[in-house]
Order: C-alpha cells, then structure tokens, then sequence
C-alpha cells in the first residue's frame, strides 16, 4: 500500500514538473486558495453551531427564568394567602366561642381570582369551616385525601399537589375545576384545648397553565413542569399525553441538574432546560428539539459554499491573470534562449515583466552581444590565422622549388648548354607569373594547369627526357576554382620518386574532371615502383617525417592548404600498388572562378 502511495506521488510530481510555470503558479496558489477557503469556512461554520447553540441555550435558560420568577410569585401568593388564614385567623381564633367563616370568607373574596376553595378540617377529616362552599359531598372523606395525609405526615412542612379536579363540595351549579392544593397542618385551638387540623388552599390551576401556555422555545421548544416525583403537573399537550398519543421524558428530567441538557428521545436529539422552582421541588423543565436549532444550518451552509465557491472563482481568475503577468515574460525569454540555443545570435532577446525578469532579460542580452562580438573576433582571428598558416605553407613552395631550378640553370650554363638554359629560364619565368598572380591564393584550373606545363618543361629537361607527360583537362573543369601551386607539388613527388628508375619508360598523367558527385577532381598518376600501403596511410600525417630528395615538402603541405581553405571534406587521396604506379587525387568542391572574382572571393 506504501508502495503505491509512494508510486503515485512520484508520478504526479513528475506530471506537475513538466508543466509550464504558468500552470505551477495557477493551479498552486489554486489550491493554496481552496483548501484555506474550504478550512476557514468550515472554521467559521463550526463556530457558527457552535455559537448559535450556546446562544439557544442561553436564551432558553433565560426564558425559563423568567418562568420560574412568574411561578415564584404564583406560588407566593398562595403561601400568602395561607399565612394569612392560619397565622392572622385560625392562631387567633378560639373555635368553641366564635367562628372563622367572615375572615375566610373575607380572605377568599379578596383573592378570588386565584382561588378556588378555602377549608379547614380537624385531625379526623371533620370540616371546620370553608369557603365559597360549605356542603362536603356525603361520598368525600376529607382524612382519606392524599392532601390530607401529606399535610399530616410532615407537620411542619407546606404541600403542593399536583393538578386535580376538585370534588369535595357539592356545587350547585355542577362545576368541576381543576386545582393545585397547597395543604399544611395547623393547631386549632376549641375552648383552650389545642388539636392539629389541615388547611387546605385550593388554586385555580388555570393561573398556572397562563403562565406557561404562552412560552415557546424556538419553533417548535415548549416549556413544562413536574413535581419532585417526576409527575407533569403542567404540559402544553398535556391531553394527548394523558391519551397516551404521546410521550414525554419527564421521569428522565427529574434526575437532571438545573441547566442545559443535550439527550435523545424517540430517535431525536434535543436541548432540555431545567430549573428546580424553589421550596416546592417543582421543576420546569424547557425543550428545544435540535432540529429548530439546525434548521438554518442548511441555508448558512447553501451560503458558505456559495460564498466559498464565488471567491474561489474570483481567485482562479486571478491567480490565472497573476500567474500570466509572471509566466509571459518568462515564456517570451525562454523563446528567446531557444532561438539562441539554434544558434540564431540575432534573436532579439525579450525584456519585460518584474524587476529580476527584466534585470534576467538584460544580462542575457548583453551576454548574446558579448557572444556575438566573441564570434566575430574569432572569425576574424581563425581567417587571419588560416590565411597566415596557409601563406607560411604557401612560402614554403617558391623558395624550395626555385632554389633546384637555379641549380639546375647553373648545371647548364657551366655545360655551356645554353640554349637550353634559356628555354628553362623562360619557362621559369612563365611558371613565376603564374604563382605571383597578382598575389591571389585562388586561380583557375587552366592556369593552374599551364603551371604545370612550365614546371614539367624544366623537369624534362633536367631528366633528359626520362619519362613522358600528358594533360588531360576535361573543358569544364577549365574556368573552376583551385589553390594554386598544388598539382606541382605532386609531379615534383612523382618525378623523384616514381621516375627514379625509369629508363625513358616513365609515365606521368595530369587529368582534371568532375566526379560523380558534382565536385572538381585533379589526379596525377604515374607508373612508377608505387608505394607500400603501410608508407601510404602516413604520408598525409604526422605520424612519420620522410623527406624527399625534392622539395621536402611533400603531399601534407599540399593536402593542409586544401583543408584550411575548404575543410577536412576535401584534400588528397593516395592509391598506389607496388610495381604498379600511383595515382594522387585532389578533391575540390565545384566552384566557379569568374563568379568568385564577381563576388569579391578571390584573394
């Protein structure tokens, strides 16, 4: 698995270098953008839930405050109005003389609106007085009552039952209301002796179902309550749970702690609000379903990613229009540099974009003209080093050559051979106009030709007729380019090694053509004792320095003045065979002499 993870990094790193810059820029600061837009949204949305449910909790448990303190003072009044019966009435009354129904009736007059009955009862459920109603029904033992009983068992405590019908009197007008008795044990005193009773302070549980039907929590919340055991004592769907149509936590909530409560019930999540109402043990108990709070989650996150979306747009866009104003200069000076890696030192380098792209463009361009200029001095150093070699070969000729010719006019004039000295003196002269010319390096291939001629004319007549000569120059060879003094040189070689031990049997062919190739061929062939093919494959080199009873400059003098005007593609090859003879060619490219001398190329 390592493996292939690793595998795929190499093969999308590799894919992302091979991309152009422009694309590296875009597609990083892309996902640069992305992944902190997608986590800052992701922040801000997180921290929106989390927000908003503190602040629904907050809320709710300022609602159920706010519950509490309305309860609160429900509850006080009815305390109230017990205080007031039993400490400012019963206390100070004495049963067996006077009675307490005008107080009563009185107490219930000024809170009718809260109350619904007022009683007292002594220790064995006799009705001691009451009010608005006085007739006990014959079916009620007041004892029997869990108000009663409760009141009873802890004396000085006061109790508040959960809600009930009231169905101890008999009502003319058959009214049954629902109640929550407050009921405490009192001392009633008859003629001195003092006996326990209860008092019993029925209030209309419709003052109870004001305070509390008209609070909503969110939506959909609603706020109940229940007593210490759990029981609901109000609830907004308080007939349908009766019914059994619906179900409530209540049992669950009693165990909670005042505040706010995540739970599930029936498959849903919900925040539960409590608080414990004070002396009573009554809770009230909030409920916001979840769903209320994260019903505008779904249009804050339509919005987010809306928002997340549009600005990743706008910031392709830019990363696109930015990445170009960096990559395009970039792109225009690596043009540049290809041009110039053709070798095009004319390319105009690209200058332009930031500061460093242009300080880059600047030097590269001054680079290219420093290089232009380079190769300009060296071109014009290699021409003047080649024309300063080929002249020192060329030098090496006239000298040489013209030193054996006077020797041999010398010879002749001492011989008194005279005619003949002067037969070779003109043909010198001929032969030195034509190596002058006009000091041009470049001649045509008939002058080169009658340079031969003249040479060969000496030559015989120093050899006294050794050996014989033919020129063979095909016409159109006649008007084409050659170096001049290179076929000379080769007869010279000829005559002194190929003629040495010809008695007057001797051969010496010049044959000029063009080959196959379209390129100028001069061969000198001669049917001499040839050359072992050992001696031939270093005459051309330096591998060996033999030196000739003649000029002493051989075929390498010849073949480096060819290749340093024309290259190493041209010069001269050797094929000899032992008792055979040997053939020395010259290799020339085909170039017309009138048209260099139009072109100015001749020098």
């Amino acid at each position: 698995m390592i493996d292939a993870i690793r595998e795929w990094f190499r093969r999308v790193t590799k894919s992302y270098q091979k991309r152009s810059i422009q694309y590296m820029i875009s597609i990083s600061f892309t996902i640069v953008a992305m992944v902190g837009m997608i986590f800052l949204g992701l922040t801000l949305y997180l921290r929106f839930a989390t927000s908003t449910e503190q602040m629904v909790k907050e809320d709710n448990r300022r609602v159920i405050e706010q519950v509490n303190m309305n309860l609160d003072t429900y509850l006080r009044n009815m305390m109230r109005v017990s205080d007031a019966m039993y400490y400012r009435v019963i206390k100070n009354v004495d049963l067996a003389d006077e009675t307490i129904d005008a107080q009563m009736n009185l107490l219930y007059e000024t809170n009718r609106d809260l109350l619904v009955s007022i009683v007292v009862v002594d220790d064995e459920g006799g009705l001691v007085a009451a009010s608005p109603l006085s007739i006990l029904k014959k079916t009620v033992q007041p004892n029997e009552q869990d108000w009663f009983v409760r009141a009873m068992g802890k004396i000085e405590n006061l109790h508040f039952s959960t809600p009930h019908v009231q169905n101890l009197f008999e009502d003319p007008d058959y009214r049954y209301r629902w109640v929550v008795s407050l009921s405490r044990a009192v001392e009633l005193t008859s003629s001195g002796n003092v006996r326990h009773g209860v008092l019993l302070v029925d209030m209309n549980f419709s003052g109870i179902e004001q305070l509390f039907k008209n609070v909503r929590l969110g939506g959909s919340g609603y706020v109940y309550l229940i007593d210490s055991e759990g029981e609901i004592i109000y609830h907004p769907r308080q007939q349908l749970l009766y019914s059994n149509l619906l179900e409530e936590n209540n049992h669950a909530a009693v165990h909670y702690e005042d505040g706010n409560h995540v739970e599930t019930f029936n498959g849903r999540e919900r925040v539960v609000t409590v608080k414990t109402v004070g002396y009573t043990g009554w809770k009230i108990v909030g409920v916001t379903p979840m769903a209320d709070i994260t019903a505008d989650y779904y249009h804050i996150r339509t919005f987010a990613v809306f928002i997340i979306f549009f600005t990743m747009f706008l910031m392709v866009f830019a990363n696109l229009f930015v990445s170009s104003r960096i990559a395009n200069p970039i792109k225009a000076l690596e043009n540049s540099v290809k041009e110039l890696e053709k070798n095009n030192l004319d390319v105009n380098i690209a200058v332009g974009g930031s500061y460093e792209i242009q300080h880059l463009g600047k030097t590269i361009r001054r680079m290219v003209g420093q290089m232009r200029q380079l190769m300009e001095d060296i071109v014009v150093e290699q021409e003047a080093k080649r024309k300063s070699e080929f002249d020192a070969l060329q030098s090496q000729i006239n000298p040489h050559f013209l030193y054996n010719t006077l020797d041999s006019i010398v010879w002749m004039i001492e011989n008194e051979r005279y005619e003949e000295a002067v037969t070779m003196v003109t043909a010198l002269a001929r032969l030195f106009r034509i190596s002058l010319s006009k000091g041009r390096t470049v001649i045509p291939v008939n002058d080169e030709l009658e340079h031969a001629r003249n040479y060969l004319t000496i030559q015989k007549m120093r050899y006294k007729n050794k050996f014989a000569v033919s020129i063979d120059a095909a016409p159109e060879t006649l008007r084409l380019e050659t170096i001049k003094l290179i076929v000379q040189p080769l007869l010279e070689n000829a005559i002194y090694h190929g003629m040495e031990f010809m008695d007057g049997d001797g051969e010496i062919r010049v044959r000029s053509y063009v080959g196959e190739d379209g390129d100028l061929y001069i061969d000198v062939e001669d049917n001499g004792s040839g050359i072992p093919e050992e001696v031939c494959r270093t005459l051309l080199t330096d591998e060996t320095r033999v030196r000739s009873k003649g000029s002493g400059i051989g075929l390498r003098n010849v073949n480096q003045r060819i290749q340093l005007r024309y290259g190493e593609g041209y010069g001269l090859t050797i094929l000899s065979e032992p008792d055979v003879g040997t053939t020395v060619r010259i290799h020339l490219p085909r170039h017309s002499y009138d048209e260099a001398v139009k072109g100015g190329d001749v020098k």
